[in-house]
């Protein structure tokens, strides 16, 4: 049993640090996601987390998102979002991993979920915003809509990796055993014509 707990808590803070470190690259990509998940019960929100499991939270975020990725590909917004962005995804990352952590102490919950993952989405953020600078002083914003795209795709990778990730591990799981069960009786049957 605590075998179990320690599992669900280990998947619980990779989900959660998975999903903040994407919020790095785009703040709302990631909520979007963890919206649809909870909304469809592929994850369960911690306490206090229900609302964005709900059809507004839903729309809202997927309205966003929108707005967000057509957002950097436009000259100079992308900068303002960059300036907006990088608080906002130390709220986004800290909301992804309190949220996916399974029912913790509330201090506890919200003291990892601010440092480990509003401080890795923060990270994430920051590097993002000084090498848009860089791109920027570099190629005039002419490689930022590369850049852009970059982000875009390392964003909705790290979602789906992150959320198909215990499918991946369940599966290779089913797999390995079918593989020792065909060994088992290719072993069970040499032994019998042997006998």
């Amino acid at each position: 049993m605590e075998h179990s707990l320690t599992m669900q808590y280990l998947v619980a803070g990779a989900l959660g640090l998975g999903l903040a470190a994407s919020s790095g690259f785009r703040v709302f990509v990631p909520l979007l996601a963890a919206s649809v998940a909870y909304h469809t019960g592929y994850m369960a929100p911690s306490a206090g987390f229900a609302w964005l499991g709900t059809w507004a939270a839903l729309l809202t975020l997927a309205t966003a998102t929108v707005v967000e990725v057509a957002g950097y590909y436009i000259p100079f917004v992308d900068h303002l979002l960059d300036t907006i962005t990088t608080p906002a995804s130390f709220i986004a990352g800290t909301i992804l991993m309190t949220s996916a952590l399974p029912h913790l102490d509330p201090t506890l919950r919200w003291t990892l979920g601010i440092l480990v993952g509003g401080g890795t989405a923060g990270l994430v953020q920051t590097g993002t915003a000084l090498l848009r600078g860089a791109s920027t002083a570099t190629t005039g914003g002419l490689a930022n809509p590369v850049l852009a795209t970059v982000e875009n795709t390392l964003a909705v990778g790290g979602v789906a990796l992150t959320l198909l990730l215990p499918l991946v591990a369940a599966g290779l799981v089913v797999l390995l055993l079918v593989y020792i069960l065909s060994r088992l009786r290719r072993w069970r049957a040499r032994r019998q014509r042997v006998a």
